[in-house]
């Protein structure tokens, strides 16, 4: 799709609430698409949002009907008291997909949203067309000083006080710091990007249930990771019945990509996208990659898969 990349994070998607789960749901649609296309939903990770998916939804809009939510407590969608992990999320995402399409979706998750995605593609393999994975929050074994921040933030009072004591720190300080941990090259972004993610940011500040619903989210992923083989996400991917594409970043500092063989291994049709310059969110720093690796993706042969 020829479209100018450059300023495609920036802009905006018409949005709207929805009632899911007894929740107002904000959920952003892709503007201009064809309502015959077939859908595709866009599930954002821990801390994110919906704006995380602007610009990869615009390029796919020839081809599929982009739609974007704020899970529970992300972005402008407020908490559901006591639903707030993976399983949660992905139950809620299922209620989404049940209650508004009536054919299988193309289904987008990054980190968390990975692990989400995983989930539903799983456990209702009727639902899901394709299932496009970018950094997705995967049980990994090795030990990194990022799992150690998340175990930290998982335990009762040192997550909060860790959290507490960040939000202390000069804005721009914050800034730069969360830019560095999810961009692979931060100096390389387009300006207006930049200024949409410094926006999103301060309105982050005012939100009074952002914290709680960051810790709740890291405890779900340490608790995954440490789930028996046979319950793990890895056993989950081995169910999943759709042609996956598998995007990883050499610059990730929240998912190692030294990961990528064994999960391209684990889903049993993967494709595997490794862009070395990228960071943890490469459909905003690589759009046009992960728009080619996508299109590759739904037009290659489907593979006869065994029902075993």
């Amino acid at each position: 799709m020829d479209v100018d990349s450059v300023a495609l994070g920036a802009r905006d998607w018409p949005a709207r609430r929805l009632e899911v789960g007894g929740v107002p749901m904000l959920v952003r649609e892709v503007p201009d698409t064809a309502p015959d296309l077939p859908p595709a939903l866009f599930v954002h990770g821990l801390g994110g949002s919906s704006l995380n998916w602007t610009a990869i939804g615009l390029l796919l809009g020839d081809v599929v009907r982009g739609v974007a939510p704020d899970l529970p407590g992300f972005g402008r969608t407020p908490p559901v008291p006591g639903r707030a992990g993976i399983d949660d999320h992905a139950e809620m995402m299922l209620e989404f997909l049940d209650g508004r399409f009536d054919r299988p979706v193309h289904l987008f998750g990054n980190s968390m949203g990975g692990a989400v995605a995983v989930l539903l593609a799983a456990r209702r393999p009727e639902k899901v067309a394709s299932l496009t994975l970018i950094s997705p929050a995967l049980p990994n074994p090795r030990p990194s000083a990022v799992a150690a921040w998340f175990i930290a933030l998982s335990l009762p009072r040192v997550g909060a006080a860790v959290l507490r004591r960040s939000s202390q720190l000069p804005f721009e300080h914050r800034l730069q710091a969360s830019m560095s941990l999810v961009f692979g090259n931060p100096r390389a972004l387009p300006p207006e990007i930049v200024a949409a993610y410094e926006a999103e940011l301060h309105r982050r500040d005012d939100q009074p249930w952002i914290a709680d619903a960051v810790l709740a989210g890291a405890k779900s992923i340490v608790q995954a990771q440490l789930k028996p083989s046979k319950r793990s996400l890895w056993a989950e991917a081995g169910k999943v019945r759709c042609p996956t594409l598998l995007v990883y970043g050499g610059r990730d500092r929240l998912v190692d990509a030294r990961i990528r063989n064994r999960a391209q291994q684990a889903f049993p049709d993967a494709r595997l996208l490794y862009l070395p310059q990228s960071g943890h969110v490469a459909q905003m720093e690589h759009p046009d990659e992960v728009d080619r690796a996508f299109r590759q993706l739904i037009s290659a042969p489907a593979r006869r898969l065994s029902s075993d």
